[in-house]
């Protein structure tokens, strides 16, 4: 009896063994459903690529239609496989920030079997609902709007330098940005534009006529590359303040609630412009649009630069290490970080000493791009106590092997233009609005140089 129930059990394990293996079968031979623009790719592009690729934005192409895709298929594979595309080079390892543009594996592939599919367009009413894109300024409507009042002609070739634009504001007490954005009259030719706010007292290019271009002389340079950088440091100082920038990459700066930015009566704006000449003259008028803050905040806001322009990069040097580093002396709170160099920019990481002798790594960027501006914002604040040093360490590729390298035969130094280097790692910190921002930092001298080629 117990065997005819033991031949019974493996006959029917048998049979159950055998039909698993005809539905695999059945399910194998059943062709996968072709992957099409309109059901599978467009959400995609919806999610992770609109937001520059469509009229108006930084990027150069829109991917809006399947008409105005699909010839660019096989590039969009290209650059998705190597991850070059959505544009984000912060090392997963260290930190979480709440702008990351990372395509997950599924996404990837979709985007490839598409392309090698050839690129197929699929049934228009598989699309889903257009995405809902504001219209103009990303902020919403800006309660302030200060433009360049006249069009600023570009050239077609040669070098453009660094251009200045003096603007009133007309505030008559002082007032909390929420949100800011710059918007390029011409962004082919805008390569960056800096918003700087400049103090009543400041006495910072008090001689430029409002409205009017101006070119700082050889010999102004480097106070104002003071005033700018080393002097913001000193929180207000004789410099300057950044209120909100532009460059490939870069989002609106929109702070959390209870947090802005504070432009203090009588304040005017520079805009630092940046042209780059593409070979199509061309005109410019650039402007800034302002969010004020709906209620009284309850931290301050301020963008500091922990910089070095004391480097000299030697020819030919592959790996050139560049350090800086600024000590905050009052408890503050960590919102964000923006690595800033130019064609030799290898890499870039910021580190956290804390008053323990803790360190912390805040981001590492292991593959500089410098056609790519971003600003990390982390996905929540970190707070840093009083004593905190933020260390930065850049490393320069100034060998023939750097593709982008102008001339690697030739020592660089700290400059405007592309061909020249700049260090700096900005960052944005806030902090209670009763706190006097003098106290809270002070700019350390830069860290003296490591040999060429050092990784320590």
């Amino acid at each position: 009896m117990n065997l005819l129930w033991g031949e019974r059990a493996m006959l029917l394990q048998a049979a159950l063994v055998g039909f698993v293996f005809q539905f695999a079968a059945a399910a194998a031979s059943k062709p996968a459903a072709p992957v099409t623009f309109y059901k599978d790719v467009l959400p995609v592009l919806q999610k992770n690529c609109q937001e520059c690729h469509r009229p108006g934005e930084a990027a150069p192409m829109t991917f809006m239609t399947y008409q105005q895709v699909r010839p660019w298929a096989k590039a969009i594979r290209a650059t998705v496989l190597g991850k070059k595309m959505p544009p984000w080079f912060a090392d997963p390892s260290h930190g979480r920030f709440s702008n990351a543009r990372v395509l997950s594996q599924a996404e990837i592939d979709t985007l490839v079997a598409w392309a090698d599919a050839g690129a197929p367009e699929g049934k228009a009413k598989d699309a889903p609902p257009p995405a809902e894109w504001v219209q103009g300024w990303n902020i919403g409507k800006p309660d302030l709007v200060v433009e360049i009042p006249e069009p600023f002609p570009v050239i077609a070739e040669g070098t453009i330098e660094y251009t200045y634009f003096a603007m009133p504001m007309n505030l008559k007490e002082d007032t909390w940005v929420q949100a800011a954005e710059v918007r390029p009259g011409a962004r082919p030719v805008v390569h960056h534009v800096i918003a700087f706010l400049r103090g009543p007292e400041s006495k910072w290019m008090r001689d430029v006529e409002y409205g009017k271009p101006y070119v700082p002389k050889r010999g102004e340079r480097g106070a104002n590359r003071r005033a700018n950088n080393e002097g913001a440091s000193e929180a207000g100082g004789p410099g300057s303040e950044l209120l909100v920038g532009y460059a490939p990459g870069l989002q609106p700066q929109i702070w959390r609630p209870g947090q802005a930015k504070l432009v203090k009566a009588g304040t005017d704006v520079i805009f630092q412009m940046h042209y780059t000449a593409n070979g199509k003259a061309s005109t410019d008028q650039t402007s800034i649009g302002l969010v004020f803050a709906k209620a009284p905040p309850t931290e301050r806001v301020m963008t500091l630069p922990a910089s070095n322009n004391k480097f000299i990069i030697p020819a030919g040097a592959d790996n050139h290490r560049v350090d800086s580093q600024i000590t905050l002396q009052a408890d503050s709170r960590l919102v964000g970080l923006m690595p800033h160099m130019h064609l030799r920019g290898k890499s870039f990481e910021y580190r956290a000493v804390y008053p323990t002798g803790e360190t912390e790594v805040l981001l590492a960027v292991p593959k500089y791009d410098f056609n790519w501006q971003l600003f990390y914002y982390l996905s929540e604040p970190k707070v840093f106590p009083k004593g905190t040093r933020i260390e930065c360490t850049a490393h320069f590729d100034n060998s023939a092997n750097n593709k982008y390298n102008p001339d690697p035969s030739k020592e660089v130094r700290w400059g405007d233009q592309s061909w020249e280097e700049m260090m700096i790692g900005w960052f944005d910190i806030a902090f209670d609005v009763k706190m006097e921002p003098a106290k809270i930092f002070r700019g350390d001298k830069p860290a003296p140089q490591r040999p060429t080629g050092s990784d320590e």
